[in-house]
């Protein structure tokens, strides 16, 4: 059958069809690609265990997909354009060819410093192309990577090496981001203090900052190539991989305090974000495509590297922020670059929004085709801004949604061919089956309804794991809801059958796009030394989409003022990362809790919010006046 759509009657006859014949579509997709030895068995699942295997028997290696089958004929072809943070730094162009010799180069350089097959590896690392040759070149030999956002702390990274046992760590001296200069390195030796499974780490240089370098563990990059080079440079073939095997582990916050590390394999993950980027994008050669994401995320794992590259596509890498030097830093890079896609997110949308039109007047952004949207729902106004201003009402916008957890795009317009409707990700894609519940598992059908979103049978991206603790996944997606994939995320069905995505349901605040749990915050609060409690919920936020509100009890001793709001920032910036610091923070002398102890989050969710007059039955509280007090309270922000 033919899989290709042109037209919104090709995407109704293609969804009815994998609906309809679920394992035959996906193995039409996946026959796309080069494998070394085809399955025997497409699918074999339960979401009991859960247990989901794709393409049972299959053996391939992801880099083969991503660059080795490119060579024949599009090897001169562009595969990365890196856009660095200062615009007077020259940018660099690397081809298919050019990416492979340095995949294998550095690949055979993880070989010499003993990383093998099944070795998990921890890359801390700026927006440079070196970021992407490291992810391929572990794929390339089958070890398993765990790429660290840098903004990251110390702590952050140990939880994350320790929890992966990882043997190597791959890392740059320094990096940039703005006007600020990134000691990663610095940031990775106090890691380092608690990890006794690390045994190298490869530190490239980008900002000459200074650093230490010990004996016998650490070494550069650039000196582990020429050591490459005077072996003659030999090939690095492809390490064989079944289809289930690890291909990475990518850790994300949850509703507990400890991160999870969300496992994706290397098969069921390559069929996927492959035929997502091609479909949603409905990528054509030689188009240009600006995924403005950091590959420390899921975002730049799908759709700056693998999926882009297993499509022959043109990846831009950009390692800066976009309001420096100055507002217009986007615009410049597409006009200089000549964008053809650009996917950004609803924070860095709003964010540019308040700078007015002043920092798009003279840009050329004749060279964008389509649009899309990632991280988070995207309101109407800032919808609307993006399609008038950068797409000229003449670039089709697509508001995706997914998660860390589904590798890949789920829900969301075609470009050109889903009609779309500001604020909403409209329809699944082929393949993917969702439903909405009610609090009892109950599917509520028709149009016009809301309910907890849930995808009710496997796709190929599916999580298959969490690292080491696979009934953490089991209780975390595949319990609330019998036989179901639990997104945790509330949902609007309308009366077209389109999709609006309402928020979290589950104690995880989507801050900028990026899913931080509300325990981890609440945790590295009370790792202060004046901190006897803290309650951590979202609010709405301008540019982010969603804010943390803190609700903190300090020792009898303590006077609440604005050195204590700060150490306690400071505090959280050390354990967590800058990006989880509270954007308000409420001193409080009690928290509204039930008679067996539990915070009433709802309570204090709605204070945040500013809805002080209807907070609902508060008379299975301990203390009721607790309440009052909150609503009357100080705040620091």
């Amino acid at each position: 059958m033919n899989l290709e759509i042109t037209s919104f009657k090709d995407y109704k006859r293609i969804y009815d069809y994998s609906i309809a014949e679920p394992e035959k579509f996906w193995e039409g997709i996946a026959d796309t690609y080069y494998w070394r030895k085809k399955w025997h068995t497409v699918l074999e699942w339960n979401f009991k265990d859960p247990s989901i295997k794709w393409f049972q028997g299959a053996k391939l290696n992801i880099t083969e997909n991503c660059l080795d089958r490119h060579l024949e004929k599009e090897g001169d072809r562009t595969a990365i354009i890196w856009e660095p943070n200062d615009p007077e730094e020259h940018y660099r162009k690397l081809t298919y060819k050019e990416l492979h010799f340095k995949v294998c180069q550095f690949a055979n350089a993880l070989k010499n410093n003993g990383t093998k097959k099944g070795d998990c590896i921890c890359i801390y690392m700026p927006m440079v192309p070196e970021l992407a040759i490291a992810v391929l070149a572990c794929a390339r030999i089958g070890a398993v990577h765990s790429v660290v956002f840098g903004g990251f702390s110390a702590q952050s990274i140990a939880d994350r090496i320790n929890d992966a046992q990882c043997s190597l760590v791959i890392t740059a001296d320094g990096g940039f981001r703005g006007n600020k200069d990134i000691p990663l390195k610095n940031v990775i030796d106090d890691a380092l203090v608690q990890c006794h499974s690390v045994q190298k780490v490869i530190v490239l240089t980008r900002n000459r900052t200074p650093v230490s370098m010990i004996k016998g563990r650490d070494v550069w990059w650039e000196d582990e190539i020429k050591k490459v080079e005077t072996q003659g440079n030999p090939a690095c073939l492809a390490e064989e991989m079944d289809a289930e095997d690890e291909l990475f582990i990518l850790y994300t916050s949850g509703s507990t305090g400890k991160p999870k590390g969300v496992v994706h394999t290397c098969g069921g993950y390559m069929v996927y974000v492959g035929y997502t980027f091609k479909t949603v994008f409905q990528y054509q050669p030689d188009e240009v495509f600006f995924c403005t994401a950091d590959i420390g995320w899921i975002t730049g794992h799908s759709y700056i590297v693998y999926g882009p590259l297993s499509q022959g596509a043109t990846t831009l890498l950009f390692e800066g922020i976009p309001t420096w030097p100055d507002a217009g830093r986007f615009w410049d890079i597409v006009e200089k670059h000549q964008a053809n896609i650009l996917y950004t997110a609803p924070t860095a949308i709003r964010s540019l929004m308040s700078f007015g039109d002043e920092p798009l007047k003279g840009k050329n952004l004749s060279s964008l085709k389509k649009l899309g949207s990632v991280g988070e729902p995207i309101n109407e106004e800032a919808w609307h801004w993006f399609d008038e201003k950068i797409g000229k009402k003449n670039c089709p916008v697509v508001d995706t949604w997914w998660q860390t957890e589904t590798s890949g795009i789920m829900i969301s317009p075609i470009a050109r061919i889903t009609p779309t409707k500001p604020g909403y990700a409209t329809l699944p894609l082929p393949g993917i089956q969702p439903c909405l519940v009610d609090e009892n598992g109950k599917e509520i059908e028709g149009n016009g309804v809301s309910g907890n979103l849930c995808i009710k049978f496997p796709w190929p991206g599916i999580i298959r794991t969490t690292y080491g603790d696979h009934e953490r996944c089991r209780t975390a997606y595949f319990a609330t809801y019998e036989n179901m994939y639990f997104t945790g995320d509330g949902c609007l069905r309308d009366e077209d059958g389109y999709y609006r995505i309402t928020g979290r349901v589950d104690d995880v605040i989507n801050v900028s796009g990026h899913r931080i749990g509300t325990a981890e915050v609440e945790n590295a609060i009370n790792m202060h030394a004046d901190v006897i409690e803290s309650a951590v919920v979202g609010y709405p936020h301008d540019i982010k989409g969603q804010g943390i509100y803190a609700y903190v009890i300090l020792g009898s001793s303590i006077h609440a003022h604005d050195l204590t709001r700060k150490n306690i920032l400071q505090t959280v910036s050390r354990i967590i990362g800058a990006i989880a610091k509270p954007d308000k923070i409420q001193f409080v002398s009690g928290l509204p809790k039930t008679r067996s102890g539990k915070i009433m989050r709802r309570i204090l969710r709605k204070i945040a919010e500013g809805e002080t007059s209807n907070l609902g039955d508060t008379s299975t509280l301990l203390d009721p006046n607790v309440v009052e007090e909150i609503k009357s309270g100080s705040l620091f922000s």
